[in-house]
């Protein structure tokens, strides 16, 4: 590829040639050249030209094809990262709304399940109490019983009526511990 600098600069420095070596015109400040020879070298520049030219205009064109390529890529870049930062603050409300409730189930779970303890031990205090109260009943009653016990067996043995009625010595003493 030739450099265009140099065969330019070469036709325009025998352009300039030409302009200097030409003749005045009298009171003036114009100068009488030689036009075919200026056409012969404008021609020869121009057909020299056309191919720098043309890949002048190849690489300008690239260049903005690349530029607007550069762009398109760019722009489509920004709204997939968009695109992405609205689904990733998406999924964190997501998160964020889930841990919530979680907490709140959570929450939820553990006042029922101390609602639920609460009414078990009132459950099994009322069953206990109504135990205890048979219990005493039963006892009464076995008391009573083990004294109709005793004075049945202490009738066979031959206690006096008023051992009976004021009971035994050992009876007396059995109280005073």
């Amino acid at each position: 590829m030739r450099d265009i600098r140099m065969d330019i600069g070469t036709r325009l420095q025998q352009i300039e040639e030409l302009i200097q070596e030409a003749k005045s015109m009298p009171l003036s400040s114009s100068a009488l050249v030689n036009r075919e020879e200026i056409l012969e070298i404008l021609g020869a520049a121009r057909s020299e030209l056309p191919e720098e030219i043309k890949q002048a205009r190849w690489v300008v064109k690239d260049r903005e094809e690349l530029l607007a390529k550069a762009r398109k890529d760019g722009e489509s870049i920004v709204a997939k990262a968009r695109q992405e930062r609205a689904h990733l603050v998406s999924q964190q409300e997501v998160v964020l709304g889930g841990q919530e409730e979680s907490e709140r189930i959570l929450s939820e779970a553990r006042e029922q399940a101390r609602q639920i303890r609460l009414e078990a031990e009132d459950y099994v205090d009322a069953k206990l109490a109504q135990y205890e109260i048979a219990l005493e009943k039963v006892g009464a009653e076995l008391e009573r019983s083990l004294n109709q016990v005793r004075r049945g067996r202490d009738k066979l043995r031959g206690v006096s009526p008023a051992e009976e009625e004021f009971g035994t010595e050992e009876d007396h003493q059995e109280v005073e511990r």
